[in-house]
């Protein structure tokens, strides 16, 4: 590519330049294949190639067509990027971290000029995404930093705002739910798009899973976020108060009630997003009138006659299985519909493991940060934090560190400190640290028979089962999905080794 050739100069002897040349060019191949994606924009910043690293990206940042991002301005297709001001200044950016709708990235970004040392263009480079597992703990720092920066914002603006919503304002985003698991950026890629509508949004998840925490995100990533975010834990308010809370009362609605009447929380919700925790526990008599007022858009405050618009996004959540609760008619079934229009299942933590050392280092953070001093685990501590279930996801883990600082005598705790201290929280059963993973293989030892790698794999995962299970057979066959029989035969062939090979290929 002619643009990315520095010009030679006339001061080079012609063999130094042509080394020139070629090493500029040797380095934008290098950088082509081995970085995670490339840009390049022209003079006007608009975007004219990108390599195929970078189109996966497309869908996250809302393109679907590679035609609907090259040959559109640059700042209109990637939020938040820098492209123009090295382009303005001809100056190169060589670290920077850009966060957007695809996540967050460490980046350069490099001008270009011709012969004549005229800017013409400028080159972005992603150097590594929130997926490179050795920088997790730099990019979950980076994201805390981001959260205090956003709550910084949003109690300035308030302020400015004379108070107009007060605290009623999302505190988290999409960079506070900390996680690089594919489960775990799969759940923010479809809470991006969410961010985008204004159609309710159903979380589905067991209970610590983080709904919440992404019901802020969507509402801050939406055209909305300026409005205010208003939360209701249904579970937590008696059935008696709910309909006053929901819609409001009108001013001396009964005996004892307020004079000036009070808000409820959908007209509190105006013009911002109202988020439903736990509707699954709605009492069926009220499912009824949530159902009128999401299809009308107004609401009746008791004791009034009168019906009051409102404008709100609902987003609601809840750990039960709502379904069940249809076919045993205790949700309504048109409610169910209504509601799960962009259904969004948060996954629990024992699907995202590989994001427990990231969470790990968070959550040490934010104990550090309100007093308590987070104990230092040992890499098999923390592969046995790891390979435990979870039941109650990231607040269960968290309340085990905490129960760790506490109790804790030495200043790190290993694997044996670790899985006592598991034990005395109450967990019902210690589950054994997983096997470190295998390493990557090389072409070489890909291309051995299949029968072998099957065998191999095979072993290993019998292995694992019964050291799980403490040699019990039986249930390491319900671990593995496979009969006594096979299993039998498995531990057969492994005791003679003429008979471990199935099937090998020729």
């Amino acid at each position: 590519m002619p643009a990315a050739t520095p010009p030679a100069s006339p001061a080079l002897p012609r063999d130094a330049a042509s080394i020139l040349e070629l090493a500029a060019r040797s380095m934008f191949d290098l950088f082509a294949s081995a970085s995670e994606g490339m840009v390049l924009v022209d003079r006007d910043a608009r975007v004219v190639w990108i390599n195929d690293q970078y189109r996966r990206f497309l869908p996250a940042l809302g393109f679907p067509r590679e035609e609907d991002f090259v040959g559109h301005p640059v700042s209109d297709v990637i939020q938040n990027t820098q492209m123009h001001e090295v382009l303005r200044t001809g100056k190169p950016m060589l670290i920077d971290v850009l966060s957007n709708r695809a996540g967050t990235f460490g980046v350069s970004r490099i001008p270009l000029r011709d012969d004549a040392g005229e800017v013409i263009g400028a080159l972005g480079i992603v150097l590594f995404d929130q997926t490179s597992h050795n920088l997790q703990p730099l990019i979950a720092k980076f994201a805390r930093m981001q959260q205090e920066l956003h709550e910084a914002q949003q109690q300035l603006a308030a302020k400015r705002a004379g108070g107009r919503h007060g605290p009623r304002q999302a505190r988290y985003t999409f960079a506070s739910f900390v996680g690089s698991s594919p489960a775990a950026v799969e759940v923010k890629r479809q809470a991006r798009r969410a961010a985008q509508s204004h159609s309710p949004v159903l979380l589905l998840g067991e209970t610590g899973t983080g709904k919440e925490l992404l019901a802020h995100g969507i509402h801050a990533a939406s055209p909305r976020a300026d409005g205010p975010f208003v939360s209701i834990n249904i579970a937590a308010v008696p059935d008696t108060l709910l309909e006053a809370e929901f819609f409001g009362v009108a001013p001396g609605a009964f005996t004892g009630a307020d004079r000036k009447g009070r808000m409820g929380k959908f007209k509190l919700a105006d013009g911002g997003t109202l988020f439903l925790d736990e509707i699954g526990d709605m009492p069926p008599g009220l499912q009824a009138k949530l159902l009128r007022a999401l299809q009308e858009g107004e609401i009746e405050p008791l004791g009034s006659n009168e019906l009051v618009p409102f404008d709100a996004r609902v987003i609601a959540a809840t750990s039960r299985d709502l379904p069940a609760l249809v076919r045993e008619g205790r949700f309504r079934e048109d409610l169910y519909y209504r509601l799960n229009v962009l259904p969004v299942r948060v996954p629990p933590l024992r699907e995202r493991r590989g994001d427990v050392r990231a969470l790990i280092e968070v959550l040490g953070e934010d104990m550090a940060h309100r007093g308590s001093p987070p104990p230092e685990l040992s890499d098999g501590a923390i592969a046995l934090l790891a390979a435990q279930q979870w039941r109650g996801n990231i607040r269960e883990l968290r309340n085990v560190l905490e129960q760790a600082a506490l109790r804790a005598d030495a200043d790190r705790l290993d694997a044996g400190h670790m899985e006592a201290l598991l034990r005395q929280s109450g967990l019902a059963q210690v589950q054994p640290a997983l096997p470190p993973e295998p390493a990557p293989q090389d072409a070489a030892d890909l291309l051995r028979p299949l029968g072998k790698q099957i065998a191999e794999l095979e072993r290993r995962a019998i292995a694992a089962a019964l050291k799980a299970t403490g040699g019990n057979k039986l249930a390491a066959t319900r671990l593995l999905g496979i009969s006594r029989a096979t299993l039998y035969e498995r531990l057969r062939d492994e005791a003679d080794p003429t008979k471990a090979m199935v099937n090998p290929d020729p």
